[in-house]
C-alpha cells in the first residue's frame, strides 16, 4: 500500500510540504490506517499531523468508546487530538433531516472550526477505492445525470484549505492488509454489515460480483471519475460563460430569464448544465424530488410554438414561457388589481410601475405608442385606469366590431405575467379608450370639438 499511495499522493500534488494535515477519525480501518501512514511519513513531507475525531451520541457507550480508543492510540503513537461531542437527534429534528445527513452536516462543521483552530491546510479523509466504485454505482443506479457519476473527488477546496482523500487509490482489502501488518486493531461498526442500507447493499452483495470480473476496478473507476470530474469542470466552466451572456437576473424578485432564440444557440450538453446552474442559483436547498423529468418537460415547453406555458416545479418554483423568454420564479400567484380615478390633468403611479398622465391640450403633439389623444367632448368624464376584466373588449379605427383585450394580448405577445397587471384606461361608462402602449381605442361618441386630452405613460423596467 505504501508505494501506492505515495505515488498517488505525488502524482496529484495531494499534499505540501510544512502543510498542517487534520485527519478525520472514526476508529475504523480506513481512516486509523490513514493517520498511521500520514504519522510514519510525517517526516519525508515535513508536515504536522493532528487527528479530528467526533462523538456524534448514536450509539450510546459504543460511540463514547470509539473515542476513547482514539485517545489512546494517539496517545501512544504521539499524535496530536482534537475531539468533539455532535448532538446529531437534536439537530436531525430541528433541521428536520435523514440520521446520515445530519451526522454529515455537524461532522463537516465540526471539521471546519479545528481546520480554522489548528490553521490546517488539510483535510485528509480516509475514503477508499471501493468507496469510489459504490458511490459511482449508485450514481449510475439512481441518477440520470452526469455529474452523479463523477464520484468522490479526490481534492476540494474546505475551509481555509481542501479536503484531500490519499486512500482513493486502494481497496478495502489493502487497507485491512495494512492494519494486519501494523499491528493495527480497529473499531468496528456493527451497522456496517447490515445490506438494508443502500451503500452496504452494494458494498457487500454487488460489488464483489463486480470484482470477480475485473480485479482492479478500483483503479478503472478511478480513471473514469478523474476524467468525469476533468470534462465536467470544463463543461461547467462554458456553462458559466453561457449564463453570464444570455441570463437576465432579477436579485429582488429572485428570479431569471433568458431568451429561448440565445439558448439555442448553444450545444446540447452546454443547455443542459445551464439549466442546472439556473436550478441551483433559484434553489437554496436543491430538492431531491427534482428529477430528469422535470428536465424534459422543460425542453419540450421550450420547443412548443404556444405563445403563454408553465411548469410547477417542487417547493414552488415556477417555470414559464412567454413567447420568445423563459422566465424561473417563485412569485405569488396572487394576481395584483387596481382602478384608479384618472383626473385630467393629472397623474397616477401605478403599482406594477407603470406612470400614467393626462392632460388638455389645444396642440396634441405627433401620436406615438407612448401617447394617446382623444376629443374631450368624445368620452365620459372621469377617466378610469384599472386591470383588465373579464369580457373587456375594443373598437378602433378600421376594425369591423370589436375585439377582446385577451386577443390582443396575445396578437401582440404580451408575456401572461404581464397582462393581468397592464394599465387599461376607460370612461366614466367602462368603454375601453386605450391599451397603455398597445392599442387607440375609438370613444363611442365622436366629435371634433373642444380642447384635446392627451394620454401618455412612463414605464420601470
Amino acid at each position: 500500500m505504501d508505494s501506492s499511495v505515495r505515488a498517488f499522493i505525488e502524482k496529484n500534488q495531494l499534499l505540501k510540504k510544512g502543510s498542517t494535515v487534520l485527519v478525520g477519525v472514526s476508529g475504523g480501518p480506513d481512516s486509523m490506517a490513514l493517520l498511521h501512514f500520514l504519522q510514519r511519513f510525517s517526516n519525508v513531507w515535513n508536515i504536522r499531523v493532528i487527528a479530528a475525531t467526533a462523538d456524534h451520541q448514536l450509539r450510546g457507550n459504543e460511540s463514547r468508546e470509539d473515542v476513547a480508543y482514539v485517545r489512546r492510540v494517539c496517545h501512544a503513537w504521539g499524535i496530536e487530538l482534537a475531539e468533539g461531542t455532535l448532538d446529531v437527534a437534536a439537530y436531525k429534528e430541528m433541521e428536520n433531516l435523514g440520521t446520515q445527513v445530519a451526522s454529515r452536516h455537524l461532522r463537516y462543521a465540526f471539521f471546519e472550526k479545528e481546520m480554522d483552530r489548528f490553521q490546517a491546510d488539510y483535510l485528509a479523509l480516509g475514503h477508499h477505492g471501493d468507496d469510489q466504485a459504490e458511490t459511482m454505482l449508485m450514481g449510475l443506479v439512481h441518477s440520470a445525470n452526469v455529474t452523479s457519476l463523477k464520484g468522490i473527488p479526490m481534492q476540494r477546496a474546505f475551509a481555509k484549505g481542501h479536503i484531500v482523500r490519499p486512500l482513493l487509490c486502494v481497496t478495502k482489502e489493502e487497507i485491512e492488509r495494512y492494519c494486519r501488518e501494523w499491528s493495527i486493531i480497529p473499531r468496528r461498526d456493527p451497522s456496517n454489515s447490515e445490506n438494508t442500507y443502500t451503500r452496504n447493499y452494494y458494498r457487500n452483495l454487488v460489488l464483489p460480483l463486480l470484482k470477480e470480473k475485473n480485479s482492479n476496478l478500483h483503479r478503472t473507476i478511478q480513471h473514469l471519475s478523474e476524467s468525469i470530474q476533468d470534462d465536467e469542470a470544463f463543461l461547467t466552466t462554458k456553462a458559466e460563460q453561457m449564463f453570464k451572456e444570455i441570463v437576465v437576473v432579477s436579485e429582488e424578485e429572485k428570479a431569471v430569464s433568458f431568451s429561448v432564440s440565445a439558448f439555442y444557440n448553444y450545444s446540447r450538453s452546454l443547455q443542459r448544465r445551464f439549466i442546472h446552474l439556473i436550478l441551483n442559483y433559484m434553489y437554496d436547498d436543491y430538492p431531491k424530488k427534482l428529477s430528469y423529468v422535470h428536465e424534459e418537460q422543460l425542453f419540450a415547453m421550450m420547443k412548443e410554438s404556444s405563445g403563454n406555458i408553465q411548469l410547477h416545479f417542487p417547493q414552488k418554483l415556477k417555470v414559464e414561457r412567454n413567447y420568445e423568454t423563459m422566465l424561473f420564479h417563485f412569485r405569488d400567484e396572487h394576481v395584483l388589481t387596481y382602478d384608479f380615478l384618472l383626473d385630467v390633468p393629472g397623474e397616477v403611479e401605478l403599482p406594477n410601475g407603470w406612470r400614467v398622465t393626462a392632460n388638455y391640450t389645444n396642440c396634441p403633439e405627433t401620436e406615438g405608442k407612448k401617447v394617446y389623444t382623444c376629443y374631450r367632448a368624445s368620452v365620459a368624464l372621469p377617466l378610469h385606469i384599472r386591470t383588465r376584466q373579464a369580457g373587456d373588449r375594443m373598437r378602433w379605427n378600421g376594425l369591423n366590431g370589436s375585439k377582446k383585450i385577451k386577443d390582443i394580448f396575445i396578437d401582440a405577445k404580451v408575456p401572461l405575467n404581464e397582462r393581468d397587471t397592464w394599465p387599461v384606461v376607460t370612461d366614466n361608462n367602462g368603454n375601453v379608450l386605450w391599451l397603455a402602449g398597445l392599442k387607440k381605442g375609438l370613444p363611442p361618441k365622436q366629435t371634433e370639438d373642444g380642447p384635446f386630452i392627451q394620454l401618455s405613460y412612463e414605464r420601470k423596467q
